[in-house]
């Protein structure tokens, strides 16, 4: 099936969406950049469809109904639809990424829309999980609320074993960093609020003001790092975050500052005692899960350099994107021991 073909049933679904929803659908809609759902864009709306049978946008349209109003908190307009085709309909707001804007901005308006992140983070991360909210299938980080959070992401580790290009020394020097960094992650209190999907590719802005925070599909509770260690594999490399068209615009070396601006801006985000530990915990749980997801099938060296399994193996070496950002704002990571 062409592309052009594919297209025009992804409109044709945001427009019955919009018409279910007894809203107007008859207007002019782009399509929006996503990796997971089918976004458009009218004058008034922002249309997400979802593909997939796990109803994950019917859970974030009641979470989002839960939040408090905040200038950065979505206004839910609609949902519905079933399993393989739910939707979600929200206000649209004046902007666009950041991650657009960012290769351009000067660096006071850089560091300018940092504190307002900061700002947003503080006022999420105090908000509590709503008990009646849906536990998340499959989330990015094999990880789980109460005691012993790392279960998980054990058995993730013990599934590697089957594959025959994972190396042996690679899985033991896992397993053993596991052992010493667990002990900074005893247990996870799933009553606070995160994002769990912080990219500059969800924070909208117009050229001085964030005016959203976008799809809060992963949105669970947490602790407040949990969505630092999603920011800081962003800045590391963003390239793989943002859409096509401004791919050849966007540098890892534009967003160096990132951390030291966040830490100043949000220090409590980065008070723990044992963050580095938290992190490399954080970072491993995400590739691992990433790796089973999109198992190597041929030897790394063929791989390409950001396939999950060359993360994961440049983690557990060298700490990664970890060892960078906490050096950049003075941080000792100390995962190499």
């Amino acid at each position: 099936m062409s592309n052009d073909l594919l297209g025009n049933l992804a409109l044709a679904r945001a427009r019955q969406a919009l018409e279910a929803s007894g809203l107007a659908n008859d207007g002019p809609m782009v399509r929006a950049h996503s990796t997971r759902n089918e976004v458009f864009l009218s004058d008034d709306y922002a249309i997400r469809l979802n593909r997939q049978p796990n109803e994950r946008l019917r859970r974030e349209a009641k979470l989002c109904h839960a939040l408090p109003k905040r200038p950065w908190t979505p206004t839910v307009v609609a949902y519905g639809g079933g399993v393989g085709s739910d939707y979600l309909i929200v206000e649209r707001r004046e902007g666009s990424p950041l991650s657009r804007w960012w290769p351009d901005m000067r660096t006071s308006q850089r560091r300018e829309a940092i504190a307002q992140l900061a700002s947003c983070l503080r006022e999420l991360h105090e908000i509590r999980s709503p008990a009646s909210l849906p536990t998340i299938a499959k989330p990015p980080h094999m990880l789980r609320s109460g005691l012993q959070p790392t279960g998980p992401l054990w058995r993730g580790v013990t599934a590697l074993r089957r594959n025959r290009f994972v190396d042996a020394d690679v899985l033991s020097l896992i397993e053993s960093k596991l052992r010493r960094a667990e002990e900074a992650l005893p247990e996870i209190d799933g009553n606070q609020l995160i994002h769990g999907d912080l990219s500059f590719e969800n924070i909208l802005w117009d050229g001085s003001t964030i005016t959203g925070l976008l799809d809060f599909e992963w949105c669970r509770g947490g602790p407040a790092d949990l969505d630092l260690d999603v920011l800081l594999r962003f800045c590391a490399i963003p390239k793989g975050h943002v859409a096509e068209d401004y791919e050849g615009a966007t540098s890892a070396q534009d967003y160096v500052d990132v951390p030291m601006w966040l830490a100043a801006a949000y220090p409590d985000l980065f008070s723990h005692q044992q963050l580095a530990q938290r992190l490399f915990l954080f970072a491993l749980s995400f590739e691992v899960a990433a790796t089973l997801a999109s198992p190597p099938e041929r030897p790394r060296a063929d791989l390409p350099r950001l396939h999950p399994y060359n993360r994961l193996t440049n983690l557990v070496a060298t700490g990664g994107h970890i060892t960078a950002a906490l050096q950049s704002i003075g941080i000792e990571a100390r995962l190499s021991h």
